[in-house]
């Protein structure tokens, strides 16, 4: 019956604007009226918009002169594109509208409206291969005019980024820097500089020493630049996200705190700013990086990961907290997928997190809630799908499945390139060798791929120190005293340089086991006190364990009778907590993830009994 009215209206609609056509109008008239019932339709509270897919349809039955009758195509594609669901004659109409503005003179906007549109809906078709060449011929005829040239520039690099071609997308980010600074426009040029920046840091090889002075100059430029505060501000944010981005990726949590507190205070300066409503003169300055909505959950973001870093996990909580409760607003508003990839990235953090300070059961609905978002986006669970098998495996190590962790870490194995991944997985699966004990041709493979002391494959200070320490764990087990303490001295030297506090800690109770096995008990005693202090500081739960059987055994070794039952008592109360959280883990549905090797992640799970692992080795 609605279809029918609708029928009836779009009829009404055509006859009306028939009689301004043949009563002698001007064709702007009747196309403007067919336009204001088209807008009329689409704006409405809920939007017509089959009434105005009709109205706009209408104007093809005038025979309109060309520039109608490309703008209208687009129209045209535009809503079916953004409204509903059927892309092939959204495709059809905005291929129409690219094929007949490029025979109309001075259409700049139609033409590279459509193309910017339609290759965007090739890339959502999968039709990549249609989508580049679209957007290289764009860009060829694009040269006299600055904002779509820039635009399309930015566009197919990001496209190339997406296909993990980042030397592609670093060389036309060049380009557009060049073409910005002829066109003088130093903002849009930093913007291209910071955007190869970014590029260059995601790449594998990372080439590092082209970062820097690219770095350098970015500085310069966002320095100097006099212009529009809030379009200033939010290339400094950009900026300085990169040079935080670059520390924590050299594993450098120390050295990275002056550019954080830049960072933060930068994006409370541009929280207080008002947008200007003054268009830039120049029309290559007409972009901007992020909304503040975004950058502010963005700098949330990067502490969280320094917090993780640095063992400041109550910190990354409060900081998660924020950030979740933001994103959930802003999600509600805006389906931009860059806050999806946002959130997920904050969950693998906190799920570290959880997993350390002894919350596992919690970490395992966090992990099946990364699924559940992945699950939504085929992008999203392509970029994430190693990071959620490393957390599953992280999660088995801490509830004693070793088989299931090894699987986990090797399935994250195969599907990641990248470098600091690669080798934070290899470190961990060489502790999961170790604790084995059975493994030693595997463990050695994995030992050679990651030796500290020379060819280690990533510049990350942070992965360097703890793979001393897992020389210095594997020395331990094998008997190994002295050659374990020099790989401990060496985690410590490094971790303190940087502020690792959770390899500190590893350490010093590893240590203070160690002199504890060879008899020297003040020594055992001057390394288990501090790591103690500063696992209960982070805190982490099995460092806390671990120190706290030591004490006891330390305490009463000297004959101190009532430290030693303090000391006892403390190690009861964590292994009640560990015991809670254990079965607490493994009676979710969810634990069945630790399965999953293959493919998407499951849509259900099945509850199970019990828990079907041991806690002998955390006890």
């Amino acid at each position: 019956k609605s279809r029918g009215v609708g029928t009836a209206v779009a009829v009404v609609v055509v006859v009306v604007v028939g009689k301004m056509a043949s009563g002698g109008e001007a064709p702007e008239s009747w196309y403007l009226a067919l336009l204001g019932f088209a807008e009329h339709f689409r704006t409405s509270s809920p939007p017509k918009i089959r009434l105005c897919v009709h109205c706009l349809q209408a104007v093809f039955q005038f025979k309109p002169p060309q520039r109608v009758e490309a703008r209208t195509h687009l129209q045209l594609g535009s809503v079916l594109y953004h409204h509903t669901k059927n892309s092939d004659l959204a495709r059809n109409h905005l291929e129409q509208a690219w094929m007949v503005s490029q025979q109309v003179p001075q259409f700049e906007d139609v033409k590279f409206e459509a193309a910017s549109l339609l290759s965007e809906l090739y890339c959502q078709q999968n039709s990549v291969d249609s989508a580049k060449p679209l957007l290289r011929k764009a860009i060829q005829i694009s040269q006299q005019t600055p904002y779509w040239h820039c635009r399309l520039l930015f566009q197919l690099a990001q496209l190339h980024t997406l296909e993990k071609d980042l030397v592609s997308a670093c060389d036309l980010l060049g380009v557009g820097a060049e073409y910005a600074r002829v066109v003088g426009s130093e903002y849009t040029r930093a913007l291209f500089l910071l955007s190869k920046g970014m590029a260059q840091l995601l790449l594998m090889e990372r080439k590092l020493q082209e970062v820097h002075p690219l770095l350098t100059l970015c500085g310069q430029i966002v320095e100097n630049w006099q212009g529009n505060p809030i379009q200033k501000e939010s290339l400094r944010v950009f900026f300085l996200v990169l040079q935080v981005t670059h520390y924590l990726d050299a594993g450098q949590v120390k050295s990275v705190k002056p550019c954080l507190k830049q960072l933060q205070q930068c994006i409370q300066t541009i929280s207080t700013l008002h947008d200007d409503e003054i268009l830039p003169s120049n029309p290559a300055d007409l972009f901007h990086w992020l909304p503040k909505e975004h950058m502010c959950v963005l700098v949330y973001l990067v502490t969280v990961m320094h917090s993780m870093q640095a063992g400041y996990l109550e910190k990354a909580q409060k900081y998660t907290d924020k950030a979740l409760m933001q994103l959930e607003k802003l999600k509600m508003l805006d389906c931009s997928p860059i806050l999806s990839s946002f959130q997920v990235i904050l969950l693998e953090h906190i799920i570290m997190c959880r997993l350390v300070t002894g919350h596992k059961a919690t970490a395992l609905q966090e992990i099946s809630q990364v699924c559940q978002l992945c699950q939504q986006s085929p992008r999203l669970f392509s970029n994430h799908a190693a990071q959620l098998h490393t957390l599953l495996g992280l999660y088995c190590i801490s509830v004693n499945c070793m088989d299931n962790a090894e699987a986990q870490f090797t399935t994250a194995l195969r599907l990641t390139t990248h470098q600091e991944l690669w080798t934070f997985i290899v470190t961990n699966l060489a502790s999961v060798y170790i604790r084995e004990g059975n493994r030693h041709q595997e463990l050695y493979s994995l030992l050679e791929r990651i030796n500290p002391d020379h060819n280690f494959p990533v510049s990350s200070h942070c992965l360097r120190a703890a793979a001393f320490y897992i020389r210095g764990l594997l020395s331990f087990f094998q008997g190994r005293y002295n050659e374990a303490k020099r790989f401990l001295r060496e985690t410590l030297k490094m971790s303190n340089a940087e502020d690792l506090n959770r390899l500190t800690a590893c350490s010093l109770v590893l240590l203070g086991h160690i002199f504890y096995v060879l008899g020297n008990h003040r020594e055992s005693n001057n390394m288990v006190v501090p790591a103690m202090q500063l696992a209960s500081k982070i805190p982490d739960m099995s460092v806390q364990l671990w120190s706290s059987a030591l004490l006891k055994d330390l305490n009463k070794a000297c004959g101190n009778t009532i430290d030693a039952h303090e000391a006892a008592q403390m190690h009861q109360n964590f292994s009640q907590q560990l015991l809670q959280d254990h079965i607490a883990a493994c009676s979710l549905p969810e634990h069945n993830l630790i399965s999953w090797t293959d493919g998407a992640p499951p849509v259900q799970f099945q509850a199970q009994n019990g828990p079907t692992t041991s806690l002998a080795s955390l006890l």
